[in-house]
């Protein structure tokens, strides 16, 4: 096995575990509708990172590039698919015992779902140079901005509460995303 299909594994494996987190707590909504009432924008932010993640899956398709591997790199990939993971963990908890429901959970939650979510966009951006400085400069001046706006933006969702705020920005995220994918790819 090269050192790309090893590495391509690892991801696999995380980015499966993200995958079955967000559609097992999307599947549970669906069991059990009374339990926990299930909220729209909370709903939202989950198919937002379903398609970040496939996203993802496709993007990092572009490390086969590397020919050689340090650990530092391997290691970073590893813990940049951990950060998706942890997002889509806060996003669905084992339990809402604690809370009236999942718009109660993820106001509560914002901090960490969008302190980490935001990091994820930094993260990016040193994927992206790992890559190589042609890969960088390939995608031009809107991946720089679109990764501080979006940055900025989780910035602010972390302070503020206010659900109309957070309507309107799923929404811009998730518009955003599929326009960026099918522009790009």
């Amino acid at each position: 096995m090269d050192t790309f299909s090893h590495i391509k594994s690892a991801i696999g494996i995380i980015l499966g575990l993200s995958i079955t987190h967000l559609l097992r707590g999307a599947a549970k909504q669906i069991q059990h509708p009374g339990r926990s009432k299930p909220y729209w924008v909370h709903s939202l932010w989950s198919f937002y990172l379903f398609i970040l993640l496939l996203h993802f899956w496709w993007w990092e398709y572009n490390l086969h590039d590397i020919k050689h591997w340090v650990f530092a790199e391997y290691l970073f990939v590893i813990l940049y698919i951990v950060i998706y993971y942890s997002v889509c963990a806060l996003l669905y908890p084992d339990d809402l015992k604690d809370y009236k429901d999942y718009e109660d959970y993820f106001y509560s939650r914002r901090k960490w779902v969008f302190g980490i979510l935001g990091f994820s966009y930094l993260m990016d951006i040193v994927d992206t140079f790992i890559k190589g400085e042609a890969y960088m400069h390939h995608y031009g001046i809107e991946y720089p901005i679109r990764n501080i706006s979006h940055f900025l933006l989780c910035m602010v969702a972390m302070k503020v509460n206010n659900r109309v705020f957070h309507s309107i920005l799923v929404v811009v995220f998730i518009v955003y995303e599929f326009s960026y994918i099918l522009r790009l790819f």
